[in-house]
């Protein structure tokens, strides 16, 4: 194995942690795979980028998918973990749309789609493993499980709002739920992500970023490393995903206007060895 992973070994099986990219191969053809873990990385939180009066929507979690009983040749495989969405942009430059999150792999066994960004006005919120919440023009959430997965990789982001100074954005998609539609007086919440201990501790991955506020409440941002909104009333920055949660990021507003980033994803293969 070639790459920043960590092994938790018992006395029949290895867990190989990738945090990173790197390689991996079965320690021999008698070898199973009884588990793996694949999350992408999770999409930015829209910025604005021209000074506009109006809220972004927080980026969509990365696709988080497992697999059992998993068929893996012996040769060696690349594995790849996505980086989170670049962070928003600064007022005046730059897109104001967050970037989406980058997929992550086990090549030719399972693929997971990077989170949609969340939009910024006069936008939607875009597509991915998880959908990015919509800006408050209002714009639309970002559809999830894009491409389509059995079971499904993640969900849509929720929708923002207008209502004269009191706009919000909405929430990015998590891996268990839907991002929260903006709504009086708050910035949508990001979709929660899902529990899982295949690494030996319970940790919780792919929650989507809350939507950002302006005179409202910002929105939280999903269990799982979604990041919190930006408020402008406070006022408080938006918070980025948590590194290898694929979380999405939180949302900007006119001011603070920077969409944060989206957290970097995360690969877990289980091997059971002969004795």
């Amino acid at each position: 194995i070639i790459g920043p992973v960590k092994v938790v070994c018992t006395s029949s099986s290895k867990t190989h942690t990738f945090t990173s990219s790197g390689t991996f191969q079965k320690k021999n053809c008698t070898s199973t795979i009884p588990e793996i873990m694949v999350v992408a990385g999770g999409g930015a939180g829209g910025g604005d980028a021209s000074g506009n009066c109006s809220s972004a929507g927080g980026g969509g979690a990365g696709g988080y998918r497992t697999g059992t009983c998993v068929t893996m040749p012996g040769s060696l495989l690349t594995v790849t973990v996505g980086a989170g969405g670049a962070q928003g942009a600064n007022p005046g430059t730059g897109k104001p749309t967050g970037q989406s999150g980058s997929n992550s792999l086990i090549s030719g066994v399972m693929t997971s789609t990077g989170g949609g960004g969340g939009g910024f006005s006069p936008g939607a919120g875009g597509s991915g493993g998880s959908g990015g919440g919509g800006s408050s023009t209002p714009g639309s959430g970002g559809s999830g499980n894009t491409p389509p997965t059995s079971p499904s990789q993640g969900n849509n982001g929720g929708t923002g709002r207008t209502s004269g100074t009191n706009d919000s954005g909405g929430g990015g998609g998590g891996s268990s739920g839907t991002g929260g539609n903006a709504a009086a007086p708050a910035g949508g919440a990001g979709g929660n992500g899902t529990a899982n201990d295949i690494t030996g501790s319970c940790v919780t991955y792919a929650g989507g970023g809350g939507g950002g506020a302006r005179t409202a409440t910002k929105g939280s941002g999903g269990s799982g490393g979604g990041g919190a909104g930006a408020e402008q009333s406070t006022p408080s920055q938006a918070v980025a995903g948590t590194a290898n949660t694929g979380g999405g990021g939180g949302g900007g507003n006119r001011t603070p206007a920077v969409g944060a980033a989206g957290g970097s994803g995360i690969v877990v293969i289980k091997e059971t060895t002969p004795k």
